[in-house]
């Protein structure tokens, strides 16, 4: 499930709905974005996210594709906002849920990974010293390149026996 929504989301109740009566879940990974109120030794007032509605969620779609194609994943969930956010409120959530806990927990790495790097999203920090939009940081991209090509997908390496934690 994608949503590209301006309101805060409950964490609980999204990851409850996301796992409700799917009783071939072991393990959910839950990754959630949260506003900085700082960047750079600088102090972040607030952060403005914008997105081309439609293609957003078109890049989301064929992000989470990518994932479901990699791993065995009961569930996916990506919620992203966007407007006027203050440090500490909440931007993203991401949350993979699967019959054992490696694949939600790379799955989860991997859509967080393309998500920051593939999704159309620009970010504007609000500063002392003005306002700055945001640029790619070379981390981010390795982090994403560690994935490869969807033609590298991981194999899984799970078993039936292996316990959910």
């Amino acid at each position: 499930m994608i949503r590209v929504q301006r309101e805060d989301f409950d964490v609980g109740a999204e990851i409850a709905a996301l796992s409700a009566g799917n009783h071939a879940v072991g393990g959910v990974a839950v990754f959630i974005g949260l506003v900085r109120d700082m960047a750079d030794e600088e102090a972040i007032g607030a952060m403005t996210l914008e997105h081309y509605p439609g293609m957003t969620e078109a890049m989301l779609e064929r992000i989470e594709a990518e994932a479901t194609d990699r791993w065995p994943l009961k569930a996916t969930l990506i919620i992203h906002r966007f407007g006027r956010l203050e440090p500490g409120e909440r931007i993203v959530l991401v949350a993979t849920a699967s019959a054992h806990r490696q694949a939600a927990f790379e799955a989860c790495e991997f859509l967080v990974d393309w998500l920051k790097t593939k999704a159309p999203f620009w970010k504007l920090e609000e500063k002392s010293s003005g306002a700055e939009w945001v640029t790619a940081k070379a981390s981010d991209d390795k982090a994403a390149a560690r994935w490869g090509t969807p033609d590298s997908a991981p194999q899984d390496s799970t078993t039936d026996s292996d316990a959910a934690e």
